[in-house]
C-alpha cells in the first residue's frame, strides 16, 4: 500500500522534469540550501547524488545529516564528481572559486549560476572552455518554494539541458526564461521586490497599530491580507486593476485610501525603485565584468 508521502512524492516527481543526474552545489547558504531542498522534496534526482560543498564544515554536516546528501570542504572533488554545478556563491566570490575549479570542470558539465552581475561571456572567459552556461535570478522567497526566478541561457546550452535547468527552479516557484539583457531588469523588479514588499506589509501593520489594533492582530491581517491578494491576482488571471476596482466602491473607504496613495504617488514610486535598483544592477555588472 502506498503510503501519503511517497504518493505526494511521485506526485512531484511527475510534475516536474525528473533529471537523475549527479549535482554539486557550490556554496550552501540560504539560496543553495532553498535549491537544494527544491531538488529532493521535488525528487529530481536521489540524495546520493546531490553534493553540498562550501567552506563551513559544521553546516555542511548539519546540511548532509538532514537530507542525507554528500558534503565536501574540496570544491574541486565536488566539480568533478558532478554532471550539473550550481554555482551558489557571491557574485564578488564567484571568480575565485571559478579559478578553483577551472581544470575540474568538463564540456559535458552544466553550469548553473545565481551569482547577481555576472556574465555568462565572463564565466565562460574564466573556464576558458566551450560549457554550458545557465544564468539565474532567483529571489530570496525560493528559500519557501514560492520564488521567482528568471533564467537566461548560454549557447552551449542544449534543450535537455534547459529542461533541467528549469525543473530545478520550478522546484522553488515559478520560472521564465529572458534575454541575458534583461536579467538587471529582473533584478530590479523581482530580483529586489521582496524587499519592497516587506516594507509594504510593514507599514500596513504601522498602520494598524495606529488605528488602535494590537500589532499581533496587525501584522497577521496585514500579512493575510497580501498573501491572499496575491494569490487571487494569480489564480483569477485578471489585471490588478479589475480587482482593484472589485473591491472599491462609490463613495467607499478603498476610494478614499486609494486617493491618498496617489496623491503621494505611491505608483510613480515603485516604478522608480524597480528603475533604480535595475540601474545599479547594470553597474554592479559593470564592475565585476572588469575584475
Amino acid at each position: 500500500m502506498v503510503n501519503k508521502q511517497q504518493e505526494q512524492g511521485e506526485q512531484e516527481q511527475e510534475r516536474h522534469h525528473y533529471i537523475d543526474r549527479s549535482i554539486a552545489i557550490l556554496g550552501a547558504g540560504n539560496m543553495g540550501s532553498a535549491l537544494m531542498k527544491g531538488i529532493i522534496n521535488a525528487r529530481l534526482t536521489p540524495t546520493d547524488k546531490i553534493t553540498a560543498s562550501g567552506v563551513h564544515l559544521d553546516k555542511l554536516q548539519r546540511l548532509s545529516a538532514q537530507w542525507n546528501v554528500n558534503h565536501s570542504l574540496n570544491l574541486v572533488e565536488a566539480v568533478e564528481a558532478s554532471e550539473i554545478v550550481l554555482l551558489c556563491v557571491k557574485p564578488q566570490t564567484l571568480p575565485k572559486v571559478l579559478s578553483q575549479v577551472q581544470k575540474a570542470v568538463r564540456k559535458d558539465h552544466l553550469l548553473i549560476s545565481i551569482a547577481a552581475g555576472v556574465k555568462i561571456a565572463f564565466i565562460q572567459s574564466a573556464l576558458g572552455q566551450q560549457v554550458a552556461i545557465v544564468r539565474s535570478m532567483p529571489n530570496i522567497a525560493s528559500t519557501v518554494d514560492e520564488g521567482a526566478t528568471a533564467l537566461s541561457f548560454g549557447e552551449f546550452v542544449s534543450e535537455e539541458q534547459q529542461r533541467i535547468a528549469i525543473s530545478i527552479f520550478e522546484a522553488v516557484g515559478e520560472v521564465v526564461v529572458v534575454a541575458e539583457e534583461q536579467l538587471d531588469a529582473v533584478t530590479g523588479l523581482s530580483g529586489s521586490g521582496p524587499a519592497y514588499i516587506y516594507m509594504v506589509i510593514e507599514a500596513l501593520i504601522d498602520g494598524g497599530v495606529k488605528m488602535g489594533l494590537s500589532r499581533d492582530i496587525a501584522s497577521k491581517l496585514a500579512i493575510q491580507t497580501v498573501l491572499g491578494s496575491a494569490k487571487l491576482v494569480k489564480e483569477s488571471g485578471l489585471h490588478p486593476a479589475i480587482l482593484r476596482d472589485q473591491v472599491t466602491t462609490p463613495g467607499g473607504t478603498a476610494i478614499n485610501a486609494i486617493h491618498e496613495l496617489e496623491s503621494h504617488g505611491l505608483r510613480s514610486m515603485l516604478i522608480n525603485a524597480v528603475a533604480t535598483a535595475t540601474r545599479r544592477s547594470e553597474e554592479l555588472s559593470k564592475v565585476i565584468s572588469r575584475s
